[in-house]
C-alpha cells in the first residue's frame, strides 16, 4: 500500500499528548462505560487534545456569550473551502447545503425523503451498527449487499440488491458508508462512478455517510460521491466531528446534488433548529484552520496503523489484519483464535480490553472486532499484550 506522507507543519503528534491518568478524567462514553482497570478502544473518541483553533473559537463564543441560535453558512463556506484544497473538489454549493443536528440524524431526515414506510434501504455490510437501528426505527427495511472478500464493494451483489429492493414497486435507497466504517476502505472515483450509474439504473436513491472522509491518507486520496458522474440525484452527510473529535459538539452538513436540491429544500424548517451554535462554530474553526493539527493527527494514525500490524503479527498471529486507508478504526478478523462469534466479549472478559463486537456489523462480523486506533502507541501496545493473554 502506497502511501504519502502528510506534512505536520511541526505540530505534535496528538495522540502522544494526553497520559492515560489525564484521559480517566473525561466524562464521556468511552471513559465512564467500563471500570477503570479496562483499556477501552471501542466507541469512536479520540485519546487527543482538541486542536487549538477549535479551543480558542468556542472559548471566545463562550467568553462574548455567543451561545443562542446557529445562524449564517459559514460552516458550508468552511466545508467547501476545504473540499476544494483537500480534495480538488470545487462541486460544494453553498446553497445546496443544510445543518442538521448529526450525521446520522441527519440520515434519517434525507431517508425520510426520499423514501416511505416499509421502502428498502441498502446497506454494505460489515457496516456501522447505527445504520440497523436508525433505518428499522425509521420503518424502513434493510437489504444487504455484502462487501467482497478483499473489503471492496461487489458491484454485482449491489446490483442484485437494488434489483430487490425495488422489485415491489416502492421507492428504495443506498446508504453508503465511504470511506467504509469499520473496514478502512476508501473508494475510488471508479467504483463510485458505477455505483451511481446502478442507482440511476433502478431508480435507487443515494444517501451517503461521509463523515470520515477527512482522515483518509494522501496517497489513495477521499472522493466525494457527488463529484462522480452519475451522482446528481445524491444526498451526503459530512462533518468535522471525527476527525476533530467533536462528537459531544453535535452539527453536521447535509448536502444535495444538483438533482436532489428540490428534495434538500422539502426538509422540515424545524430540522435546523437541533445543531448546537457552539458546535457549528467549533466545526467551522477545525475545517478552516485546524488542516495542520488534522495533518499530524493523520501521521500518527498512519504509525499507528503499521504499529498493530506489527505487534499482532508477533504476539496474535492467527488474527487477520489489513490496514485500512482511512478512518482510525482497525477491523480484526479473529476466527483463527476460536473464540466464537464475539471475539470482544472474550477479550473484555479475560485481558480488560474493551472493543467492538463483529456481530452488530451484520453479515461477515461474526468472529470479528472493532478497534480504536486513536490512542497513544503505549496504550496498543499494552492492548495487544493483554489480547494475546487472552487469546491464548
Amino acid at each position: 500500500m502506497t502511501r504519502i506522507p502528510h506534512e505536520t507543519s511541526g505540530e505534535p503528534n496528538p495522540l502522544r499528548v494526553l497520559t492515560l491518568d489525564h484521559l480517566r478524567r473525561r466524562t464521556s462514553m468511552k471513559w465512564r462505560t467500563y471500570p477503570e482497570d479496562v483499556l477501552p478502544l471501542w466507541v469512536a473518541e479520540m485519546d487527543v487534545p482538541l486542536a487549538g483553533p477549535v479551543v480558542r473559537a468556542v472559548t471566545e463564543a463562550l467568553e462574548t456569550g455567543d451561545t443562542g441560535y446557529p445562524a449564517g453558512t459559514d460552516y458550508a463556506e468552511a466545508l467547501a473551502a476545504f473540499a476544494g484544497k483537500r480534495w480538488n473538489w470545487d462541486g460544494l454549493a453553498v446553497e445546496r447545503t443544510a445543518v442538521v443536528p448529526d450525521v446520522m440524524l441527519g440520515v434519517v431526515e434525507m431517508l425520510k425523503l426520499v423514501t416511505g414506510h416499509g421502502d428498502a434501504v441498502v446497506v454494505n455490510p460489515p457496516v456501522y451498527p447505527p445504520f440497523y437501528d436508525f433505518v428499522t426505527h425509521l420503518d424502513r427495511r434493510i437489504v444487504q449487499a455484502p462487501l467482497g472478500a478483499d473489503g471492496r464493494l461487489d458491484l454485482d451483489v449491489l446490483a442484485e440488491a437494488f434489483r430487490q429492493a425495488v422489485a415491489d414497486g416502492g421507492r428504495a435507497a443506498y446508504l453508503l458508508c465511504s470511506p467504509h466504517n469499520p473496514t478502512g476502505t476508501v473508494h475510488t472515483a471508479t467504483e463510485l462512478s458505477a455505483v451511481a450509474a446502478l442507482a440511476e439504473r433502478y431508480g435507487v436513491r443515494v444517501v451517503a455517510d461521509e463523515i470520515h472522509a477527512p482522515l483518509v491518507v494522501a496517497g489513495p486520496g477521499f472522493v466525494p460521491y457527488l463529484s462522480v458522474p452519475g451522482a446528481e440525484r445524491g444526498l451526503s452527510l459530512m462533518s468535522a466531528s471525527k476527525a476533530w473529535n467533536l462528537a459531544g459538539l453535535k452539527a453536521a452538513l447535509a448536502i444535495a446534488g444538483p438533482g436532489a436540491a428540490a428534495d434538500l429544500a422539502r426538509m422540515p424548517e424545524e430540522v435546523g433548529h437541533g445543531p448546537s451554535h457552539v458546535a457549528v462554530i467549533a466545526h467551522t474553526a477545525a475545517l478552516r484552520d485546524g488542516a495542520a493539527w488534522l495533518d499530524a493527527l493523520l501521521a500518527g494514525l498512519d504509525a499507528n496503523r503499521r504499529l498493530l500490524a506489527d505487534l499482532l503479527a508477533e504476539h496474535l498471529p492467527a488474527v487477520r489484519y489489513r490496514p485500512g486507508d482511512a478512518t482510525y478504526l482497525a477491523w480484526l478478523d479473529c476466527r483463527g483464535l476460536g473464540l466464537g462469534d464475539d471475539p470482544a466479549d472474550v477479550f473484555l472478559r479475560r485481558g480488560r480490553v474493551a472493543l467492538t463486537s463483529g456481530p452488530p456489523f451484520g453479515t461477515g462480523g461474526a468472529g470479528h472486532a472493532r478497534l480504536n486506533l486513536a490512542t497513544s502507541p503505549e496504550v496498543i501496545t499494552e492492548a495487544v499484550r493483554r489480547m494475546s493473554v487472552a487469546g491464548a
